[in-house]
């Protein structure tokens, strides 16, 4: 049976218990490991996650090719120099999301949450949370179980590849699994939650996929950073009651729609987009294909 936002919410009533309780049940009973079994791989998870979030600060981490890094390490001393002009907490939140970025295309170790292109918003938005509100590793992880939830549904009904759906379908469920755990974080229910993620698919709602030589780097990394930016205003637009008019499962099955809708250089190819502007194509050159520069 696929899973539904629907089907969720109806099962959270009848058995009277919250998302991330749903997804330790449901593990316990497909894998057969106990809940603390559960809760430790998650640990180890979100270690890893804490870990790609604050590398990039203080180091500067270069991509594989060479063509990007040090972007991280930047909007780090900037968000220290007290300039941005959203303020302390999205500074640092971007942040986060470039170092996971640019970690994974240095090879390092990340969780690609869901994506490997989209790994940075997820470990920012855990980052973000227990930096302003100090919540411990037990809240955190049962906030990823949260994100899950919502990630499954996603799963199940769409995609989360950029090669399939955009990168709508990477960024743009990343961003929905973590607006929905900011909401279970701040002490909102499912409604809420549902909204949060509703809203952060709305928002990146047909988004291409358009890399730079088909590598996950630019602009890979800046999607990361506004990724963050997308879950952290959804939840907040969802916990101040803003409305939705349309249901989760109803944004999921339009972003299907749309991804299966956008032509094939805007799908990972490298073949549309900011990918084939002429200064792509030099850095494509340069980095990627190893030739000597054109002369001008």
């Amino acid at each position: 049976m696929l899973t539904t936002m629907k089907l969720l919410k109806e099962r959270c009533k009848e058995e009277n218990l919250n998302l991330w309780q749903l997804a330790i049940k449901d593990e316990i009973e497909n894998t057969g490991k106990t809940e603390e079994e559960i809760f430790a791989r998650l640990q180890k998870t979100l270690d890893v996650m804490k870990a790609s979030a604050k590398r990039a600060l203080e180091e500067d981490v270069r991509s594989v090719t060479g063509m990007t890094g040090g972007n991280a390490k930047k909007m780090h001393e900037y968000f220290l120099g007290g300039k941005s002009v959203l303020g302390e907490t999205p500074a640092m939140a971007m942040a986060f999301a470039l170092s996971t970025s640019e970690v994974n295309a240095a090879m390092g170790r990340i969780v690609a949450a869901p994506t490997a292109g989209s790994a940075g918003i997820i470990p920012a938005t855990m980052m973000t949370m227990l930096n302003k509100y100090n919540y411990d590793d037990r809240k955190l992880c049962e906030a990823l179980l949260i994100a899950t939830q919502i990630g499954q549904v996603i799963f199940d009904n769409a995609t989360f590849a950029g090669a399939e759906g955009g990168c709508q379908a990477e960024t743009g469920s990343a961003s929905a699994m973590a607006a929905a755990a900011v909401c279970y974080l701040r002490g909102y229910d499912v409604e809420i939650q549902e909204n949060a993620a509703t809203a952060a698919l709305l928002n990146i709602m047909g988004l291409v996929c358009d890399p730079i030589g088909g590598m996950v780097e630019f602009p890979c990394n800046l999607r990361n950073a506004n990724g963050i930016m997308n879950a952290l205003a959804s939840a907040d637009m969802a916990m101040a009651g803003v409305e939705m008019f349309v249901t989760f499962d109803e944004a999921v099955e339009a972003m299907k729609r749309v991804g299966d809708s956008l032509p094939e250089r805007l799908r990972e190819t490298g073949e549309g987009g900011i990918a084939v502007c002429p200064s792509s194509i030099k850095l494509k050159r340069k980095y990627i294909d190893k030739l000597p520069e054109e002369e001008e």
